[in-house]
């Protein structure tokens, strides 16, 4: 976990919040070792803004990376207490991530949270609701 913050406090200051102000890093781990990092990107138009976790699986997948390549990905802010992913990345992150893939909430403190992806969005909606 030591590895995935030290990239996650590298790339927090590419986080574009001139709005909020609060930088939000997020990193995937690959099953065989790679990082895939992303961060949030905010908008005069709020809608159209972008947060970490998404940036991050949306690049992955962009390089062809699938859900059973993913092993976890950790959610970093530069706050002393944990932030968990919003009710868009957890709608997201259930689809594009396997079940019991690890989600890991790290602070400024070097604290962690670990748990799993299914617990963060109970009864989600999916393509068996379609």
């Amino acid at each position: 976990m030591k590895e995935l913050l030290k990239e996650a406090k590298k790339v927090i200051d590419n986080a574009y919040v001139p709005y909020s102000k609060f930088r939000v890093a997020a990193v995937l781990k690959l099953k065989n070792g790679k990082t895939i990092n992303g961060i949030n990107i905010e908008n005069a138009a709020y809608g159209l803004s972008n947060c970490a976790e998404r940036s991050a699986l949306f690049s992955a997948y962009s390089q062809g990376i699938k859900k059973s390549d993913i092993d976890s990905i950790m959610v970093y802010t530069d706050k002393d207490y944990f932030v968990s992913p919003c009710g868009a990345c957890r709608q997201v992150m259930s689809e594009l991530m396997e079940a019991d893939a690890k989600v890991i909430l790290a602070n400024s403190k070097d604290e962690f949270k670990t748990m799993k992806n299914k617990d963060l969005l109970p009864a989600g909606f999916s393509k068996e609701d379609l």
